[in-house]
C-alpha cells in the first residue's frame, strides 16, 4: 500500500504538471498544432509497443519472481538481455522511419507537416525504451521511491523544455512547432535514461557480488519471450488499430462535411483536451498496476492463491470507489472546467459517453494487470485485440455520420465489451466471485446522488453570480461530501477494506 500511495501521489503530481503543460501549450501553439502533435503520437506508441512494451512487463515480472526466490544475479541478467533485445527490435523500424519519413507523413498520417516530428521520434524512442526497461526493475522488486521521484522530475523537465523551445524558437511553421515539441521530449529522455542507468547500478550493486545462481542466457531469453511476445504483439496490434483511428478520424470528419483544418482541430480538442481531463482521476491506476502485477507474480511463484484473491478484491474495490464518482462528476460538471481552462467550448462535447468509455477501459486495464500477474498475458492480449478491432469498426461506421459523437459511442461500447470479457477470464482463472455490491452497486448509487446534487449546487452558485469554473468546483466538492456520506450509510466506506465482501 505504501508503494501504491507513493506512486499515486507521484502520478497525481505528474498529471497536474501535464495538465498545466497542455493548457499552456495549447495557448502557445493552438489547437491545430496540438492536433498535429496528436497525429504523430500513435506512431510513437506503435514503435514502443513493437520494441519495449512487452519487455518492460517481462523485466518487472521476472524481477519480482527472482526476488521472491532470492536470486539477484538473475535479475541483473534479465535487465541485460532485455536491453539487448530492445535495440535488436528497434533497429529496423527506426531505420525505416528515418528513410521514409516523407511518405509516412503524407500518405500514412495525411499531413506533410508531421515529417520533422516523425524524424525526431527516433532518438526519443531509443532513449525512452532504455529508460523504461531499467525503471521497471524498481517496480518489480518493490523499490518504488527511485522510480517515482525520477518519473515526476522527468515530467517537470519535459514540460519546461518543450514550452521553452516552443516559446523561445517561436517556429514560423506548424511543422517547426511540432518538431520543437518532440525535440524537447528527446532532450528530456537523455537525462532520464542516464539517471535510470546510474540508479540501477547503485541499487543492485556490482554483478560479481550478487547472490544467486546464473541462469543460462537461452533459458532466460525464453522466459522473457513468453511474457513479452503476447503482450508486445497485443500492444502492437492494438496501437496499430488506435493509429488507424487517429488517421481515419480527421478524414472521416472531412467526409462528414468539415474542412481539413477544422477536422484536425476537432480531433485535437477531443484527444488533447477532453480525454486528458477525464483521465485525471485515473492517475493512481498505473501506479496500482505497477505494484499489483509484480506482487501477484510473487504470490504466483510461491503458490499463494488466497493472497491473490484478497489483493485483487482490495485493489479493484478501492479503484472503483475512486473512479466511479470522479468520472460521474466530470461527466456532468467537467464542461465548465474544461472551457475555462482551455478557452474552447468544444471541450465539453460528448463528456458523458467519453467518461463511460474511460471507466470501462479502466476496468479492462485492471483485469489486464491481474492476468499479467498470474501469467495469463495471452488471454488479456486476445481480449484487447477484440475490443480494439470492434472500436475501429464502429468508428468507421459512425464518425462520418455523427462526428466525434460517433467516436465517443464506439469508445464506450468497445471498452465495455473488453471489460466484460476480461473479468470473465479473471473470475475463472483465480476462482474469484465478483463482489457486485461493494464493487459496483454501492459506488454507482452514491455517485448518482453526488452527481445530481453537485449539478444542482453548481446551478445555485452560478445564479449567485459565481464564475462558472468556481461554481463547478463548488459543485464537485459538495458532491464528494455527499458521496462519502452515502458510502458510509451503506456500510461500504469506513467499515473495512474496500471490496472485502458482497
Amino acid at each position: 500500500m505504501r508503494g501504491v500511495v507513493v506512486l499515486t501521489m507521484t502520478e497525481v503530481l505528474s498529471q497536474v504538471v501535464g495538465f498545466v503543460y497542455r493548457i499552456v501549450l495549447t495557448r502557445l501553439a493552438g489547437a491545430e498544432i496540438l492536433g498535429l502533435y496528436q497525429l504523430i503520437l500513435p506512431v510513437y506508441s506503435v514503435l514502443l509497443s513493437l520494441t519495449s512494451v512487452g519487455l518492460t512487463t517481462a523485466v518487472s515480472n521476472l524481477s519480482a519472481w527472482y526476488q521472491a526466490l532470492g536470486n539477484q544475479r538473475a535479475i541483473y541478467q534479465v535487465r541485460g538481455q532485455a536491453v539487448k533485445l530492445f535495440f535488436l527490435l528497434a533497429v529496423t523500424p527506426c531505420s525505416l522511419l528515418l528513410l521514409f519519413s516523407d511518405g509516412a507523413s503524407v500518405y500514412l498520417l495525411g499531413d506533410a507537416r508531421t515529417q520533422l516530428g516523425l524524424i525526431l521520434l527516433v532518438p526519443c524512442l531509443l532513449l525512452t525504451g532504455t529508460e523504461n526497461i531499467q525503471k521497471h526493475y524498481f517496480y518489480g522488486v518493490g523499490r518504488v521511491y527511485p522510480a517515482a521521484v525520477t518519473e515526476l522530475a522527468e515530467q517537470i523537465l519535459r514540460s519546461v523544455l518543450v514550452l521553452a523551445l516552443v516559446w523561445k524558437l517561436a517556429p514560423a511553421t506548424a511543422e517547426g512547432a511540432v518538431g520543437a515539441i518532440v525535440l524537447g521530449m528527446a532532450l528530456c529522455e537523455i537525462v532520464s535514461a542516464l539517471t535510470q542507468t546510474l540508479l540501477f547500478r547503485v541499487y543492485l550493486g556490482p554483478p560479481e557480488r550478487l547472490p544467486g545462481e546464473r541462469v543460462a542466457p537461452k533459458a532466460l531469453r525464453g522466459k522473457i519471450g513468453r511474457i513479452a511476445l503476447p503482450l508486445g504483439l497485443a500492444a502492437l496490434l492494438g496501437n496499430l488499430i488506435s493509429s488507424a483511428n487517429a488517421v481515419l478520424i480527421p478524414r472521416l470528419l472531412v467526409q462528414g462535411g468539415m474542412d481539413q483544418g477544422e477536422a484536425v482541430s476537432t480531433y485535437g480538442v477531443t484527444f488533447g483536451m477532453t480525454l486528458p481531463m477525464l483521465l485525471l482521476p485515473t492517475a493512481f491506476l498505473s501506479a496500482l498496476g505497477l505494484v499489483l502485477t509484480p506482487k501477484l507474480s510473487r504470490f504466483s511463484a510461491l503458490g499463494r492463491r488466497e493472497d491473490i484473491r484478497r489483493v485483487v478484491k482490495q485493489s479493484v474495490g478501492t479503484a472503483n470507489l475512486i473512479l466511479i464518482p470522479a468520472l460521474a462528476l466530470l461527466a456532468v460538471l467537467g464542461s465548465a472546467i474544461g472551457e475555462s481552462l482551455y478557452k474552447d467550448a468544444r471541450v465539453g462535447d460528448h463528456l458523458p459517453l467519453l467518461a463511460l468509455g474511460v471507466l470501462f477501459s479502466c476496468w479492462q486495464s485492471l483485469s489486464a494487470y491481474v492476468l499479467s500477474g498470474v501469467n495469463r498475458q495471452g488471454a488479456s492480449a486476445a481480449i484487447a485485440l477484440v475490443a480494439d478491432g470492434l472500436q475501429l469498426a464502429l468508428t468507421c461506421l459512425t464518425v462520418g455520420r455523427w462526428g466525434m459523437g460517433g467516436y465517443a459511442l464506439s469508445f464506450a461500447v468497445s471498452s465495455l465489451v473488453g471489460a466484460v470479457l476480461s473479468w470473465g477470464v479473471v473470475s475463472r482463472e483465480i476462482s474469484l466471485a465478483l463482489p457486485v455490491f461493494s464493487w459496483f452497486t454501492a459506488p454507482t448509487l452514491a455517485a448518482c446522488l453526488a452527481t445530481s446534487c453537485g449539478d444542482l449546487m453548481e446551478t445555485v452558485l452560478v445564479r449567485a453570480s459565481m464564475a462558472p469554473f468556481s461554481a463547478a468546483l463548488g459543485g464537485m466538492g459538495f458532491g464528494v461530501v455527499l458521496y462519502l456520506a452515502a458510502l458510509q450509510a451503506m456500510g461500504v466506506w469506513g467499515s473495512g477494506p474496500a471490496g472485502g465482501g458482497d
